[in-house]
């Protein structure tokens, strides 16, 4: 008889690989064999970030652990573009979707930063963190990307590398259009700055123009949250320069 096919996926700190043997946490077999009601024979597809996705057979299944078994891998390490998104933190629904749409969406770094006009700078990293590799689940990606403590914009620029090159989003309105502005670079390594919801400050204004790494483009003729922003911007680089084509 056909087994059913796994529909279950769940990130694994452990290391995966052909006959590797997987022992499942008090929380892991809860919801395995608790609320999913998985029994010995049952699929679930595993990912760490690192290994791909493996298919993964029960072989013990207990009210608080269980034995888990990889059989196949189903996919390899995908590994997205060398994108770094930095924005500033807004309110906490808001910055857990910035969170959620950047892995969704390929971002290789997430970087919160502190700007002149950043309204808040109270974030809990592990929640953050989480919510990268919660996504990464329900995506289906198998690589999960670096969530970073928060930093100072200035700091980060001081010593910005010069090989990677910045996709500012330009709120002034003598930016060319996202489209038009990336036609002519290339991909490689690329941050995507997002600023907050009060805008960047004149002095942080000067300094991006005046750093020979940055693009500034605009996302249209609307001001947009910096949620919206995030994902749009996201969405425009994928598109130009990223792995959609």
């Amino acid at each position: 008889m056909a087994k059913k096919r796994a529909k279950i996926r769940l990130f694994v700190e452990c290391s995966l690989g052909e006959g590797q043997g997987i022992v499942a946490s008090k929380e892991q077999a809860n919801y395995l064999f608790n609320v999913m009601r998985l029994k010995i024979g049952d699929n679930v597809l595993l990912f760490n970030g690192r290994d791909g996705e493996w298919l993964v057979e029960v072989l013990e299944a207990g009210k608080r652990a269980g034995k888990l078994v990889c059989r196949a891998q189903t996919a390899p390490l995908q590994l997205p573009p060398d994108l770094w998104l930095l924005f500033a933190p807004i309110k906490k629904s808001r910055t857990a979707f910035i969170v959620e749409k950047a892995t969704e969406l390929g971002a290789a770094r997430i970087m919160p930063v502190l700007t002149d006009f950043t309204n808040t700078d109270k974030i809990q990293i592990d929640r953050l963190r989480a919510y990268a590799m919660e996504a990464t689940e329900q995506c289906g990606g198998t690589f999960i990307p670096e969530v970073c403590e928060i930093q100072k914009l200035a700091d980060l620029l001081e010593h910005w590398p010069a090989d990677r090159r910045i996709m500012f989003c330009d709120e002034s309105r003598d930016a060319l259009p996202v489209a038009q502005a990336l036609a002519k670079e290339e991909g490689g390594k690329w941050a995507i700055v997002i600023g907050p919801e009060g805008g960047f400050s004149p002095v942080e204004m000067d300094c991006f123009r005046g750093m020979v790494q940055v693009t500034p483009v605009t996302l249209g003729p609307r001001i947009l949250r910096a949620d919206t922003a995030a994902v749009a911007a996201l969405t425009a680089w994928q598109s130009a320069l990223g792995d959609w084509g």
